[in-house]
């Protein structure tokens, strides 16, 4: 089983998840680039699954389920996108080519989120959308700063070695902003050198790991002196909900 990225839009990633001839899709925002990977590599869609209703991550499905009538949506239950023939709550399970993955509730970027994650592959995977991006994090824009803090310590506490497909590449422009936070992070200045050096290659800075966003992405390290110290000259107290909040408002006018 391969994890492949297919680039859509000017910053998307929708993730295939292949065996062979047999791929699921990940947040298809778009169907062309899909159908052109499909006809490229000979592989047919048996499956995709949503993280969330935003049309950057769902435009796609519809054209996929004409052209690939056999193929299942799932995605979260009750959500605000209609196309889903599976229902998905926190801690249901879901298979892909004969490995589980875990479904989790991360709302805060919206209200539905959910990530998939699976510990039986090696390393672990996740795929989380917009809640956790390669040095940052999603906007919050459904639900509250409080859910989304509470989401992001839920995957901060994955396993450290946690392969994370998010759903843009954000991750230049992201460290950016951490930069401004911690200055003197040595392990965030040499990020920002092996990603530029990345991009300049065209190449993705996707996946990262857990390990790598609890040492350089301010998102994750509410309870770290220099990002407290930070948040606290924006008037912000010491608890983490706080802390969060503080740099996410800033991040959004940054």
């Amino acid at each position: 089983m391969n994890i492949e990225p297919i680039a859509a839009f000017r910053d998307n990633y929708i993730w295939a998840i292949r065996e062979g001839a047999r791929a699921i899709v990940v947040d298809p925002g778009d169907a062309e680039p899909v159908l052109e990977w499909c006809r490229r590599n000979g592989v047919t869609i048996e499956g995709i699954w949503v993280t969330h209703h935003h049309p950057d991550h769902v435009g796609g499905v519809a054209r996929l389920q004409e052209l690939f009538p056999e193929l299942s949506v799932a995605g979260p239950q009750g959500g605000r996108f209609e196309g889903i023939d599976q229902g998905l709550v926190d801690g249901d399970t879901i298979a892909a080519f004969g490995h589980r993955f875990q479904v989790l509730s991360v709302p805060g970027h919206t209200l539905d989120h959910i990530a998939y994650f699976c510990d039986t592959l090696t390393p672990p995977v996740l795929f989380c959308g917009d809640t956790l991006f390669a040095g940052g994090c999603g906007r919050v824009f459904e639900g509250t700063h409080e859910q989304m803090q509470q989401s992001l310590d839920r995957l901060r506490s994955l396993p450290a070695n946690t392969l994370v497909y998010c759903a843009h590449e954000y991750t230049a422009a992201n460290l950016r902003f951490a930069a401004a936070i911690e200055p003197d992070n040595a392990a965030l200045q040499a990020r920002i050198q092996e990603v530029a050096a990345a991009r300049a290659a065209g190449e993705p800075t996707v996946p990262t790991t857990v390990e790598r966003e609890l040492a350089t992405n301010p998102f994750l390290r509410w309870d770290q002196p220099a990002v407290v110290a930070a948040a606290a000259e924006r008037g912000a107290g010491r608890e983490p909900v706080e802390v969060f909040a503080t740099i996410r408002l800033w991040k959004d006018q940054f």
